[in-house]
């Protein structure tokens, strides 16, 4: 089996002679009917034969293997069955399908197996979640093209995706037992495209639980702070919100409804995102809570009913009005319905409420499983619907590139959405920072290929013009147009971007014929063979990917086959036997390719990439996006033309690179760095004081003996911001410094910054 088969998972390893088999027989039953217990509704006699079928093959298929931990194999199935069954709600199908998702991969069982003892369905399913084995390091990304397939199998049934969260989940849960940099790379995987893809199909507790997971191992002690901070305030904040709640309630039965009122603290993600968003301490983050109110209510009077309950909250406390969300009358893509306000309650903290209906809660917990158990009862689901068209749209062109494929993908993921207008008043909903030209995309991809101009709210605007909500938009066309490669910088949505695309090859193609007969042009000139070896040598001598980029660049102009020879090295092109044989062309001396750079530097499989004395032969750089000094958390990225680039871990570009290029990654550790110095910003702010930037520049320059090579101040009406740039020996002295800048009287916040 392959490494690169197992890198998302624990790999089986042999049972060890003094393990208790009979105790984990037992086990493995109890676990077992534990799942049957999970699994919500009635069963028929014949979904309950499939599921036991399935169970005892699966334990018969694992019977060998052995997770990280030491656990029996099997473990991992069954939980992933309990999670699709308990925490998404699916049914007796896609129960079988996640005890039998590793067989296929891991076992001798294979997909026509499955298809006869359970039918094309599950096949289809397992097929799905079946990683792309035997494929060895790539130009593209491996784990892009497992991304891909899973995706593709989207088109044919959206279990795929459902078991698929719930695998991923049950293995964030059990990372512990993973090696530091599998955690790291499955963790980024976790954050670039499970999280959204589990928000975008409305599974919140999932999403929530996989983003504090992937926080938890990327960078344990913030996750440990936060965690800690949540957890010493939480007496406080139950009696702050039995006190809020005091008076809703008692209006609230008033009224005569019926109601459950709920109190959440925010995700430890959820914080950590806010504090670096708003540069903020955990203290100064104001909607650490949420209040929820659930009605419980007949469908059609739900809006009603929740706008009631809204005008009883705001009669008690203050709203906000920039903090109004109606998700009631206009959903989310996702289904998610709810009235969201913030309000100011009597201790002077914001407190945010959300207002919704037991049927809205049941799909903002449950997503997309909820949904369609709801469909019946209205449209519900449409908007869910339109959005797995749109991503179906994408699905259509296999012939993009997987990585392309899967950033034109992530594209569609994004959570805040906007809602425009046609000129008849028709509603369409799009992403945020989408522009005209994503709008003309979206009307028809005619539509969009001849676009020349828009005008947004009568004006006329740039096709680069970002939308916002309420805009009404007109789009002006002309037959002559043809979409540009500048257009794809303009366009955040996936289909625009794919339609783009695809106008741009069918151009290429007919470029690409032109060049063709140019090609055949010369070589009959030559007096030589027009074949595919002829063609080969010329794509060898011009280094062209393909036939049709030699085409396409001869039709450009970028390779001239006139000049061949013509280098002033005397050597012509010449012709045997209707062979060509051209001269030889000087490249570049190393062409090792990228596979041989990263063994060498790899070397011993267990072994860090050293940074520091040792490292004479391997060209490293600090990456400049988030300058690692000794001591961070760091990892080596292996790139094309610049040597390894050091990246912190918690590095803004971290999770793109570890999820999309893991095989690029080498573990990277600090060694003999103490005579170096290295570069470190830190921003500063607080109350304006007499005297402050003379105690903060003493503190810097004499008490820590540090470098200074830029600082500024700016004060505004009492608040002063500054920056300061020196050099530190590692992260230890950084701490230091900073520790004694926040003691100084007026200093709020010390904070490092990466630029």
């Amino acid at each position: 089996m392959s490494t690169v088969q197992n890198a998302g998972k624990d790999k089986p390893v042999a049972a060890h002679p003094e393990i208790d088999l009979v105790k984990e027989r037992a086990e493995i039953l109890r676990r077992y009917r534990g799942l049957l217990r999970a699994i919500k509704g009635e069963r028929t006699a014949e979904e309950n034969r499939m599921i036991r079928k399935a169970f005892n093959i699966a334990v018969e298929a694992h019977k060998e293997q052995r997770r990280k931990s030491g656990e029996p194999y099997i473990y991992h199935p069954i939980a992933v069955a309990r999670i699709c069954a308990e925490e998404i709600g699916l049914g007796a199908t896609s129960v079988v399908a996640a005890l039998l998702h590793d067989t296929v991969e891991d076992t001798d069982l294979t997909l026509d197996d499955v298809k006869d003892l359970f039918g094309p369905t599950v096949a289809t399913i397992i097929d799905g979640l079946t990683k792309i084995s035997g494929l060895q390091f790539g130009t593209d990304s491996i784990q892009a093209e497992n991304f891909r397939k899973v995706l593709l199998t989207l088109a044919q049934d959206v279990r795929v995706i459902l078991v698929k969260l719930a695998d991923r989940l049950h293995n964030m849960r059990t990372l512990d037992s993973m090696a530091r940099d599998k955690q790291l790379k499955i963790a980024s995987e976790t954050l670039f495209l499970y999280a959204p893809l589990a928000h975008r199909l409305g599974l919140y507790n999932i999403k929530t639980e996989l983003e504090d997971l992937s926080l938890k191992f990327k960078e344990p002690a913030v996750y440990n702070e936060i965690s800690l901070k949540l957890k010493k305030g939480e007496a406080v904040r139950k009696r702050f919100i039995s006190r809020f709640i005091l008076p809703i309630k008692q209006a609230l039965d008033r009224e005569g409804l019926a109601y459950e009122i709920k109190g959440r603290p925010k995700s430890v993600h959820s914080i950590y995102n806010k504090m670096l968003k708003k540069h903020v301490t955990f203290e100064e983050v104001y909607d650490v809570f949420a209040i929820r109110i659930i009605l419980d209510t007949r469908a059609e009077l739900e809006k009603a009913d929740c706008w009631k309950v809204y005008s009883v909250v705001t009669d008690y406390y203050q709203p906000n009005p920039d903090r109004l969300r109606d998700w009631i009358s206009i959903p989310k893509a996702n289904g998610y319905e709810s009235l969201h306000t913030t309000v100011m309650s009597p201790g002077g903290r914001w407190v945010e409420v959300q207002i919704r209906s037991k049927r809205m809660d049941e799909v903002a917990e449950m997503g997309l499983a909820a949904h369609y158990r709801y469909k019946d009862e209205g449209d519900h689901a449409s908007a869910l619907d339109a959005w797995l068209n749109r991503i179906r749209e994408v699905l259509d062109d296999p012939s993009t590139n997987a990585l392309d494929f899967v950033n034109d993908f992530k594209l569609n993921l994004f959570s805040d959405e906007i809602v425009v207008f046609t000129p008849q008043g028709d509603m369409r909903s799009l992403p945020a920072g989408a522009t005209a030209l994503d709008f003309a995309f979206d009307i028809h991809s005619h539509v969009g290929r001849q676009c020349i101009g828009a005008k947004v709210n009568h004006k006329l605007v740039p096709l680069s013009q970002p939308l916002r909500s309420g805009d009404q938009i007109e789009i002006i066309t002309s037959k002559k147009q043809q979409p540009k490669e500048d257009w794809l910088n303009y366009v955040a949505t996936a289909k625009a971007r794919h339609k783009i695309k695809q106008a741009l090859r069918d151009q290429k193609k007919k470029l690409a014929v032109v060049g063709r007969e140019a090609v055949q042009r010369q070589l009959r000139k030559w007096g030589a063979k027009i074949d595919a070896a002829n063609v080969n040598l010329l794509i060898a001598y011009f280094r062209a990917t393909s036939a049709m980029d030699l085409y396409y660049q001869v039709a450009r102009g970028k390779h001239v086959l006139e000049d061949i020879g013509d280098g002033g090295t005397g050597q012509v092109v010449q012709v045997k036997n209707g062979r060509l044989v051209l001269p030889k062309v000087k490249h570049a001396p190393d062409e090792r390719t990228l596979e041989e750079v990263v063994a060498e530097i790899r070397g011993d499989k267990n072994s860090a990439l050293l940074i520091g004395d040792d490292l004479q032969k391997i060209d490293y750089n600090l990456s400049p996006c988030c300058n690692p000094i000794a001591g961070d958390d760091v990892f080596g990225f292996i790139t094309l033309n610049e040597g390894i680039k050091i990246h912190r871990v918690n590095c803004p570009n971290a999770v793109q690179l570890m999820s999309n290029f893991a095989y690029r990654i080498v573990k990277a550790r600090w060694k003999g760095k103490d005579s170096v110095e290295f570069l470190a910003g830190l921003r500063f702010s607080g109350i304006d004081d007499v005297g402050l930037v003379n105690k903060i520049t003493t503190i810097i320059s004499h008490e820590h003996n540090v470098n200074m090579r830029a600082i500024s101040f700016e004060s505004h009406d009492g608040i002063f911001e500054g920056k300061v740039k020196a050099y530190v020996h590692d992260t230890d002295h950084l701490n230091a410094l900073m520790e004694k800048l926040k003691r100084v009287r007026g200093v709020r916040i010390v904070e490092r910054v990466d630029h």
